[in-house]
């Protein structure tokens, strides 16, 4: 059995194989924030269909692709742009603003600070509070914003706190930023997660500002990251103008561009992914309230942040008991701003969510 303390990321199931000696198909992965409802059955039911597109090159514009994002999301179809994921377009996005400095509201994803410091930029963190409950006190923030900064990151909801910023508190944020000249990247890649979404989700926004840009992506609620695909919407057409120009083409796939189409219109899909969303945190939630060593925080995502509060029992250990048993969950020792009492983990099935909650209550309660 392996004694280092290593930190396994949702995807590490070949890595956890190997260490620890179970078949990755006997794994259930509380650590991946994928969607267990699978992909869309339409896409399942219509895709094979579509096979002859990849006889022909893909529209450059992927402009029927950007059209059922533009309804699926209510934007304007020129604020939109797709990429090879949204890990693609934060590069691109990146490379174009160049930042010298940049501020990340943390703990969060470590793929921003890495396409910064590749860039040649640098980083400052402002760090959530843990005696906040890990929500943002917007004054704070905005008494540490200065001129100096070019970009402002933040992930809404937040990973792994999975907490979030109301709308009316990013308009302060990011009007206060365009008066700085700072921009703002909003990565919403979990807020198809978030129940009352239409009250959070920041795309209203870029009606009224040119200095944001919000990612989002279909790995986590739509269930395909092996599709690389992602979009952003933005209301500046000189950014946009800017990232064609070093976007290399026909980065999305034929058959990536219509699953794109599919899945974004099927509505029963989206409802069921919701409705099983929200059961699923209130069950979990409930479960954790009554486990006396631990303390799980507001959850608007789709995984739940736990504190550990039990002396001789670290987020290492936790994640040890709960892989013996086939779960793996995430240990956050390794973000910026936690330490190792904390672990997160994301819904999956209900029976496999009972059993998760059965193995944290013989240790947490």
């Amino acid at each position: 059995m392996n004694t280092a303390k290593e930190h396994f990321h949702g995807s590490d199931l070949e890595k956890v194989e190997q260490i620890f000696g179970i078949k990755k198909e006997d794994i259930v992965s509380f650590g991946a924030n994928v969607n267990p409802l699978g992909i869309s059955p339409m896409l399942r039911d219509n895709l094979a269909s579509h096979i002859d597109a990849i006889t022909s090159y893909p529209d450059r514009e992927y402009t029927d692709l950007r059209k059922a994002i533009s309804r699926y999301v209510g934007a304007d179809f020129n604020r939109i742009m797709v990429g090879n994921g949204s890990t693609e377009l934060i590069g691109l996005f990146i490379q174009i603003q160049n930042p010298k400095k940049a501020m990340l509201i943390s703990p969060t994803y470590s793929e921003y600070e890495r396409e910064i410091l590749l860039s040649g930029g640098t980083c400052t963190y402002h760090f959530l509070q843990e005696e906040d409950d890990f929500h943002l006190n917007v004054d704070a923030l905005l008494s540490s914003l200065t001129s100096e900064y070019d970009l402002l990151i933040i992930c809404n909801p937040n990973n792994p706190t999975s907490t979030i910023i109301p709308r009316p508190d990013m308009d302060r944020i990011v009007g206060t930023c365009k008066e700085l000249g700072i921009f703002v990247l909003v990565d919403e890649t979990y807020i198809e997660f978030t129940q009352n979404m239409e009250a959070f989700t920041s795309i209203p926004l870029t009606d009224t500002y040119d200095n944001m840009v919000i990612l989002r992506g279909i790995s986590k609620f739509f269930a395909s990251p092996g599709l690389r695909l992602g979009y952003a919407i933005c209301n500046n057409p000189g950014l946009y103008e800017e990232m064609s120009k070093i976007k290399n083409p026909w980065t999305i796939n034929s058959l990536a561009g219509v699953a794109g189409e599919i899945m974004f219109s099927d509505e029963a899909y989206i409802k069921a992914s919701k409705e099983f969303t929200y059961e699923e945190r209130a069950y979990c939630l409930d479960r954790l309230e009554k486990m006396p060593y631990a303390k799980a925080f507001d959850s608007y995502g789709n995984f739940i942040l736990v504190k550990i509060s039990k002396d001789d029992l670290t987020s290492y250990g936790v994640f040890e008991a709960c892989i013996k048993k086939g779960f793996m969950i995430r240990d956050c020792a390794d973000f910026a701003g936690l330490d190792d009492h904390f672990i997160r983990f994301c819904f999956m099935e209900h029976e496999h969510n009972e059993g998760l909650m059965d193995v944290l209550e013989t240790l947490l309660g």
